[in-house]
């Protein structure tokens, strides 16, 4: 149902996007660098949390961490992750295949700026062997996510 979902979100809003199933596990960051052959910076994880009663969405770049001052600062209170099983009800996506597309129900969606450093990012899509290659300029359009700074400073590019 989740990869369905995802499938006709895109069919209708983005059809030049094709979701992509790779056949290996895409479910954390590691895997689905591995599986797409790309730095784990470019894989954008989809947050779900909670401030109070509200549920919402935050992207990010594959190798940020949410910075809790920036998060108070930005969501208005303490924010926590969501438990695995209020995940799924929530966003109709399994734990590894979470991202802002072809959700159960209408969440509000951020987009972290750590996101802008890149042309094009790897969300997961629905499943947890699938994804989508897609700018984050586009991504944020078609969720209608709003742009907040909330993870810690990207760590610096190791040299080769």
């Amino acid at each position: 149902m989740s990869l369905a979902s995802v499938k006709a979100f895109f069919a209708e809003k983005a059809p030049d996007i094709t979701v992509i199933e790779t056949g290996q596990r895409t479910a954390t960051v590691a895997e689905a660098a591995a599986a797409l052959g790309l730095p784990p910076a470019r894989i954008a994880k989809t947050l779900s949390l909670r401030r109070g009663d509200e549920v919402f969405l935050v992207v990010t770049r594959g190798d940020a961490r949410l910075d809790n001052r920036k998060a108070r600062e930005a969501f208005g209170g303490k924010v926590r992750m969501l438990a695995a099983d209020e995940v799924e009800a929530l966003t109709g996506h399994p734990v590894g295949g979470v991202c802002p597309f072809g959700l159960a129900r209408p969440l509000q969606v951020y987009c972290d700026v750590s996101l802008q450093a890149f042309d094009d990012v790897a969300p997961a899509a629905g499943s947890i062997d699938s994804a989508v290659r897609i700018s984050p300029a586009r991504l944020a359009e078609l969720t209608g996510a709003r742009w907040v700074d909330v993870c810690q400073q990207a760590p610096e590019p190791q040299p080769a």
